[in-house]
């Protein structure tokens, strides 16, 4: 049984290629469109495996063509696919409009995510993990499903709210470690996160709601950690030249699992989780721009 068990989205992503986003009531020729394997749930299990974890997917694709690419795709990156199940309808959609300055705008269809209930999620998939990685694109109620299993198992919980959705008060303490973007942190926290110091203060609303770690992730300034027992760690981002940042904070999340998986200190965590995004932005596509461990280190040296 796997170490980590990912239970969250699948999607085949559409992206277009952009000078500059369109306006309302415009229209603009893109520069290209592409397909890519996607969704929040499928990345961070890639970036995971791809770190050198030992990875379960849980999710749910549809009857169509996309449902069986991405399936066939997963499992050539060694990811165990025993826990998806096949849905009727069509596979989760993602629209990507990517601008020349690397940004991005998405648009979701669920599908098939929609349709990922609480009795998809068997326990037994959870007996052996060490963590279990959610996110916010399956139905709440099966996210809060396994945060309650995963309690009951003792099992921890990295939790990555996006999209940003508020979590009730009572759900906090489910939660090992909260990982979200300084948008999503000034969403859940009502307070504006315009600097490192309105990161902690946000973070620290979080700690003290009963999870038990934070990162919050600053884009080109880095990330920031903070725990329940007083840790507070600020690892700077590495400079690279963005051409898209689709996959950077499922990278991240990714690589960070599996690098706590195979007891590395926080320190080391983050900062491979770190050079793992840096990487990924410098490249196209979703799981396409995913690094491996080998690529990881060799940066870092």
């Amino acid at each position: 049984m796997s170490r980590i068990v990912v239970v969250g989205s699948m999607n085949m992503d559409v992206v277009s290629r952009v000078t500059n986003y369109p306006v309302p009531g415009e229209t603009i020729k893109s520069k290209g469109t592409e397909f890519h394997y996607g969704g929040k749930g499928a990345n961070q299990a890639v970036a995971a495996a791809r770190a050198g974890g030992h990875v379960t997917m849980i999710g749910a694709v549809g009857t169509d063509a996309f449902g069986t690419d991405i399936m066939k795709s997963m499992q050539l990156q060694g990811v165990n696919m025993s826990g998806v199940s096949v849905k009727p309808g069509s596979t989760g959609m993602a629209y990507i409009l990517v601008n020349d300055a690397g940004q991005n705008q998405i648009v979701l269809t669920e599908g098939s995510n929609g349709l990922l209930l609480e009795d998809d999620v068997s326990q037994a998939f959870f007996d052996k993990a060490q963590v279990i990685v959610l996110q916010n694109e399956i139905p709440w109620e099966t996210n809060l499903s396994v945060m309650k299993q995963a309690k009951a198992l003792e099992k921890k919980v990295i939790f990555n709210p996006a999209p940003a959705v508020r979590i009730p008060e009572d759900v906090l303490p489910l939660i090992g470690t909260l990982v979200l973007n300084e948008s999503e942190a000034e969403y859940l926290s009502g307070r504006p996160v315009e600097s490192n110091e309105d990161a902690v203060q946000a973070a620290r609303d979080f700690i003290d709601g009963g999870v038990r770690e934070v990162i919050v992730t600053l884009g080109s300034q880095g990330s920031l950690y903070i725990d329940n027992a007083g840790s507070r760690i600020f690892t700077p981002a590495f400079p690279v030249q963005a051409v898209d940042t689709t996959s950077a904070g499922d990278t991240f999340i990714g690589c960070y699992a599996a690098c706590i998986c195979s007891g590395n200190p926080v320190e080391t965590a983050l900062r491979y989780a770190s050079a793992a995004a840096a990487i990924a932005v410098t490249r196209h596509g979703a799981q396409a721009s995913i690094p491996s461990l080998e690529e990881v280190e060799a940066f870092l040296r």
